[in-house]
């Protein structure tokens, strides 16, 4: 089956640029990423959109953007994708791959599971979480590193996407799980992943700017928190969190690039949390933090 996949835009950006440049485009997008052109050198941006944005709202996030990040206003390509079953496409080349005791297959899977791993099923499509990129490793490495030694009774998953942390969570430690995320298709998807994993009774994902969900206000105090999303959000998400966080209670923020963590770890300690932990996978940063 054919899909029209839609809109490609582009830009090339400072690396210091990077972030500003991805929340301008966001709005506009279904999927973003950013990697580097050469080592040392300019960052590409690149986002995914299902019809042409409008122009002039486009251009205008873009110059907002090159004005707060104090950089020249780059080029912005708009371009058709070609029709293709994109979805497909990407689940077929998705392969297993492990995150310490977590073992992510997708649903075509049939080979044989280790021994001693947590299994979940997850396909690629329109929520972001596989365990592929480095963010979502990094926080299911870090859930291993804590299965280790402690157990969690109140947990939340913020800015869930597919779900995958929220599952990690309530098949590690068999507690109920609330998962919020601002993207209705992506709580949508968390839901099916859920079902398909059979941890429906112990997950619950709803449609939330951070906290405002009254659901996910009504579970704190938290003893663990994830949170994989941007620097700037996690910033302004560290009060809140430190309200919703029980004293003791841990807190994994993930989605930053290694030369945004002061930033990030200076808002937190602000919040007095304790920085106990970080995972760097190639350019990405994830942080532990301990109230």
């Amino acid at each position: 089956m054919l899909i029209e996949s839609g809109w490609k835009l582009a830009l090339v950006t400072p690396e210091s640029a990077v972030e500003e440049f991805a929340m301008a485009l966001d709005p506009f997008c279904y999927g973003l990423s950013a990697f580097e052109i050469e080592e040392g050198g300019d960052w590409r941006v690149e986002g995914f959109a299902g019809e042409k944005p409008p122009q002039d709202n486009l251009t205008a996030a873009v110059a907002l953007a090159a004005l707060r990040a104090g950089v020249p206003e780059p080029r912005l390509d708009c371009v058709p994708i070609p029709a293709t079953d994109w979805v497909a496409k990407t689940q077929k080349s998705f392969q297993p791959l492990r995150a310490g005791r977590y073992f992510i297959q997708p649903s075509h899977y049939d080979g044989a599971i280790p021994a001693g791993s947590i299994a979940l099923t997850i396909d690629a499509g329109a929520a972001f979480g596989t365990g592929e990129h480095a963010t979502t490793k990094g926080c299911l490495l870090a859930l291993d590193q804590l299965a280790k030694r402690r157990r969690f009774a109140r947990t939340l998953d913020l800015g869930c996407g597919s779900g995958i942390l929220a599952m990690a969570m309530a098949a590690t430690w068999r507690r109920k799980v609330l998962a919020g995320d601002i993207d209705p298709e992506a709580v949508n998807v968390a839901r099916q992943n859920f079902q398909i994993n059979r941890l429906t009774p112990l997950t619950h994902a709803y449609v939330s700017r951070g906290f405002s969900a009254s659901a996910l206000r009504a579970g704190r105090p938290y003893d663990l928190i994830t949170a994989n999303i941007l620097a700037r959000p996690l910033i302004s998400l560290a009060g809140a969190i430190r309200r919703h966080t029980t004293p003791g209670g841990v807190v994994i923020l993930s989605g930053l690039l290694n030369h945004q963590e002061n930033m990030v770890a200076a808002a937190y300690r602000a919040a007095t949390f304790h920085l106990v932990h970080r995972i760097t996978i190639d350019e990405w940063r994830t942080l532990v933090f301990v109230l």
